[in-house]
């Protein structure tokens, strides 16, 4: 496992700049709700301005609607996004995982079907992985996908499944055959697709956001396989680093941080300007991670250990920030307040211990750390 030392060049900093400018113009403060990180807002317009400014499927090829881009630049522009605390849910999964998994194993078909509404921001896809009994062990998984002429029958059960109820597709691991690893397959089902019921499961914070998803006899058409039989857990595999390694997993409290720092540090004290520098510090510090698994990303590489290194370390992080600034205030912040930055900490109060399990749990990334240490030591 290594991290490279890196920086952004000229032309990436430019980025930076331009996508600052807009967002000063496109969400003036008070103009939306902040979210905590990749938990924005479900905004299917804002999604589609940033379609139109090319900064949606960066990545992904130009002949279907992407643009080319690197994995770098996806990065700048998300950071700029989550600090804001942007309303971001509408394209996130597919413009951050489900578009790079189609382009590099989707049909022709597929990629023109598919790729160029997820870089336009019309379509919202969800993940369709965990189930009631399968979560960290995923390859337990038992809902089914059975051939039948055209296509396949779909029957199980899927939950956690973040935003479903707006999704226009589900991106779905079906068991298709016994063997635990190489008998899973991905498939791309369309939400209102008869036999499919999404329920909406309430969260402790009052939000609808996860579903439970019902697959009876569900039909899905072959050309709506995506990749090999049997090639699903490969292919979820390989999202994974795209999932685990970015942003999203040190920025979520990051709006209400800069508050803090701006209208509350220096009043409370030489102990929070301390705590302060901490933070700050170690936020650089995953920062540098990221922008390191990013190059990698651009060179070809697949830095799934370290990826599982920057979740499982970052979403600890961002946890133990969350009980500074609580500490520091001095009292439970109010869900209901007016203030809407203390009304977002008690939100990530009530919900940031599943940030260490989103994502895959902390005990489970500690394994595929483990796997990965050995591994490097064994080719050394």
């Amino acid at each position: 496992m290594r991290f490279d030392v890196t920086e952004l060049t000229d032309s990436e900093l430019a980025l930076q700049a331009e996508v600052a400018s807009f967002l000063d113009a496109r969400l003036p403060a008070g103009s939306y709700p902040p979210g905590l990180g990749m938990a924005g807002a479900v905004d299917p317009e804002f999604s589609r301005d940033l379609g139109a400014q090319g900064w949606l499927g960066m990545s992904l090829p130009e002949e279907y609607g992407g643009h080319g881009r690197t994995a770098v630049e996806r990065l700048v522009v998300v950071e700029q996004l989550l600090a804001r605390g942007a309303p971001v849910g509408y394209h996130w999964i597919g413009d951050r995982q489900h578009g790079p998994n189609i382009a590099m194993n989707g049909t022709e078909d597929q990629k023109r079907a598919l790729l160029p509404g997820i870089a336009s921001g019309e379509f919202s896809f969800a993940i369709g992985m965990s189930e009631p009994d399968s979560g960290s062990d995923l390859a337990s998984l038992r809902s089914r996908a059975v051939p039948v002429d055209g296509g396949w029958l779909l029957n199980g059960t899927k939950i956690w499944t973040t935003g479903a109820h707006h999704a226009t597709h589900i991106l779905a691991l079906f068991r298709t055959s016994d063997d635990r690893h190489s008998g899973l397959t991905q498939f791309v089902v369309e939400r209102h697709t008869p036999g499919l019921t999404v329920s909406p499961i309430p969260f402790i914070d009052g939000t609808r956001d996860f579903c439970e998803l019902s697959f009876e006899d569900v039909f899905v058409p072959d050309e709506r396989r995506l990749g090999d039989v049997g090639s699903g857990w490969g292919q979820n595999t390989a999202e994974l680093a795209l999932e685990r390694g970015g942003a999203d997993r040190w920025l979520s409290l990051m709006c209400v941080l800069e508050h803090w720092a701006a209208a509350q540090v220096r009043r409370q004290g030489p102990q929070a300007a301390a705590d302060l520098g901490a933070i700050t510090a170690r936020l650089w510090a995953f920062r540098g991670m990221s922008l390191s698994i990013a190059r990698m990303v651009d060179e070809g590489r697949s830095p799934v250990t370290e990826a599982a290194l920057v979740k499982e370390m970052a979403t600890r992080f961002e946890q133990e920030c969350v009980e500074t600034v609580v500490r520091h205030l001095g009292r439970e912040p109010d869900l209901n307040a007016e203030d809407p930055y203390e009304s977002l900490l008690a939100r990530a109060v009530l919900v940031s211990p599943s940030w260490s399990i989103r994502g895959g749990t902390n005990e489970i990334l500690r394994t595929v750390i483990a796997k990965g240490l050995r591994s490097d030591a064994r080719r050394s």
